[in-house]
C-alpha cells in the first residue's frame, strides 16, 4: 500500500471513529443527581446525536482543505497534487467535525442546565 493511502485511511477511521462519542459525555455535577437526572440526560444525548456532523461547515472545510492540500502537493518538486488534495480534504474534514463535536458536548451540558430541574452541572 502506498505511503500516501495510510494517512486518509486512518484519518477516515479516526473520523468514524469519534462521530458518536461527544454526545456520550459525563457531566460533573455539583452535588448529587437529582431525581429526573439520568432521564433528562438521556434526552439530552438523542438531541446532540441529532446533530449531524457531516452539515455545510464540515463539507466546506474539507473542499478548502482539498484545494489547499492540492496546490501544496503540486508545489512540492516531489509531490503528488491528488495525495495532497486527499489528505488536504481529510484534514479540514477533521478539523470541522472535532468542531462539531466539541458542540456536541456543549449541546448535552447546555440542556441539562436548561432543564429547569436543579441539575447542577459545573461541566
Amino acid at each position: 500500500m502506498k505511503p500516501m493511502l495510510i494517512a486518509p485511511i486512518c484519518m477516515t477511521a479516526l473520523l468514524a471513529a469519534c462521530a458518536d462519542m461527544s454526545a456520550d459525555v459525563d457531566p460533573i455535577l455539583d452535588g448529587a443527581p437529582r431525581a429526573q437526572f439520568q432521564s433528562d440526560l438521556a434526552a439530552c444525548r438523542h438531541l446532540a446525536r441529532s446533530q449531524s456532523q457531516l452539515d455545510h461547515d464540515t463539507m466546506a472545510a474539507a473542499v478548502i482543505g482539498a484545494g489547499i492540500g492540492g496546490v501544496l502537493g503540486k508545489v512540492d518538486e516531489e509531490g503528488d497534487a491528488l495525495g495532497g488534495a486527499v489528505v488536504g480534504a481529510l484534514a479540514g474534514a477533521a478539523a470541522s467535525a472535532s468542531e462539531a463535536s466539541d458542540t456536541r458536548e456543549d449541546i448535552v451540558l447546555n440542556c441539562l442546565r436548561g432543564r429547569g430541574r436543579g441539575h447542577a452541572v459545573v461541566n
